[in-house]
């Protein structure tokens, strides 16, 4: 075990560290040196700023980033970005699009916009006399921080509310601050902190101030946070269909189709195994546009899934209705997503994912996440009451395989073309490899490659 330690790591150079780690861990491994230099861009000031993003950069770590064309979004056709790395997201979600873009497209809206945040608190009192004492006071949160909202107000945002809440019913002497926020096209972490901890500020001072006894000023402020619970930051879309236009195979009968789908969406509104499994299906598809427009995919998918346990059972983010002839599938999740500050304005890339989606506000950009999301769900639980999931997933990972083992380009066209008309497994590729280079099994690829 290497139980090598260091100190003042993070003030060493670029060179430095990768020099210090391959020394320590790699045992001098001069490949190692390369291959993260490989990875550097050739533009030392891009690569400057990719250095800056984060602390300890040694080299960048690339995804692959890929588009999805024929979204019809809203009347707009839409060639959407995405960054990731499992084989069969993007290949569906183009072919989804272009499956409902015959159909009318995906309809989305959204609903609301409000961002949450909360000044966490112990008090030791009567609630009733503090919330009157708060209420007397509430103004100057508002107006003792103009300086940190006038520019968010200018662009139409702000604070909207600001209440006290008594939570001693979970936990005792504990209060909350809670504060409601419009932050436009920012994602607003910043700001909504900052405010939050100005308000903490003014509150103790405030209490001090007050005619409260002593006991009663003693307040011991726990955290000032905004949430990533963001159930008013809402967003829904929807596609529908006759159901006899969701023909596109002739050997699918549309009705059994239709009621298959409908009782595999309630299966995941009823089955918590399911459910977790169906709603991340949604977010490799959400994530993967976040991702590439420069937005934290991790708070997303943390709001997503406590939006959808929500009424106490975790359940599935989509709902289905078969009703009259008609097949009406649309998801509803909270979204809380930025199109200006932090990456949107520093990273290439993402420069160039927003200008592929024509600049679009925040709003906008919710209504296309929403897509591809309901456009990624709705392929994936399609193939699983048809087909089965692992035919197409197989199909797009059959070149990972061929990747790992090495094969070369005659190989490669010859494996494709013996399963273009068989189910692909991991097994049968490594077969028909080995048949290939004549050998018994991949254990002899180095002696006779």
């Amino acid at each position: 075990m290497n139980n090598t330690t260091v100190k003042g790591f993070s003030k060493l150079s670029k060179e430095g560290k990768i020099e210090w780690i391959v020394n320590k861990y790699l045992g001098g491994d001069d490949k190692s040196v390369g291959l993260l230099k490989s990875y550097w861009h050739e533009d030392e000031s891009v690569q400057k700023i990719h250095d800056e993003f984060i602390e300890n950069t040694i080299t960048n770590f690339y995804l692959p980033f890929g588009v999805a064309p024929n979204f019809l979004i809203n009347g707009r056709i839409y060639c959407i970005p995405m960054a990731i790395e499992e084989s069969s997201v993007v290949a569906a979600a183009a072919k989804n699009a272009s499956f409902w873009m015959n159909r009318g497209g995906f309809k989305s809206e959204v609903i609301s916009t409000t961002k949450i945040g909360h000044v966490h608190f112990a008090w030791y009192g009567d609630f009733e006399k503090l919330k009157v004492f708060f209420e007397s006071i509430k103004h100057k949160f508002i107006e003792e921080t103009q300086n940190l909202t006038t520019n968010m107000r200018s662009r139409g945002g702000g604070i909207l509310d600001i209440q006290i809440l008594n939570k001693t019913h979970l936990e005792p002497n504990y209060y909350q601050i809670q504060a409601k926020f419009e932050t436009c096209e920012a994602m607003g972490a910043n700001f909504i902190n900052s405010l939050l901890e100005e308000f903490s500020k003014i509150f103790e001072r405030e209490l001090n101030e007050s005619n409260f006894s002593k006991e009663e000023k003693k307040l011991v402020i726990l955290m000032c946070i905004l949430s990533n619970y963001t159930p008013e930051c809402l967003v829904r879309c929807e596609v529908s269909c006759s159901i006899e236009e969701l023909a596109d195979d002739p050997s699918i009968d549309v009705n059994v189709f239709a009621k298959k789908f409908e009782q595999a969406i309630h299966v995941a509104n009823i089955e918590p195994y399911r459910a977790t499994t169906h709603n991340k299906g949604i977010f490799n598809g959400i994530d993967a546009v976040i991702i590439a427009t420069g937005n934290d995919f991790r708070a997303v998918e943390a709001c997503g899934h406590t939006y959808a346990a929500k009424d106490g059972q975790y359940k599935s983010l989509t709902n289905v209705e078969v009703k009259d002839g008609q097949f009406k599938f649309w998801i509803e999740v909270p979204i809380a997503v930025g199109t200006v500050c932090g990456l949107t304005s520093l990273h290439p890339m993402v420069k160039f994912a927003h200008q592929l989606l024509g600049n679009p506000k925040a709003t906008d950009l919710m209504k296309i996440i929403a897509a591809v999301g309901l456009a990624q769900n709705f392929g994936a639980v399609r193939s699983l009451v048809t087909t089965g999931i692992q035919k197409g997933h197989m199909k797009m990972h059959l070149l990972n395989i061929l990747n790992q083992l090495g094969a070369n380009e005659q190989e490669r066209e010859k494996i494709k073309f013996h399963f273009s008309d068989k189910v692909v497994s991991h097994k049968g590729v490594v077969d028909q490899f080995c048949k290939l280079r004549g050998i018994k099994n991949i254990s002899e690829i180095n002696l006779n490659s």
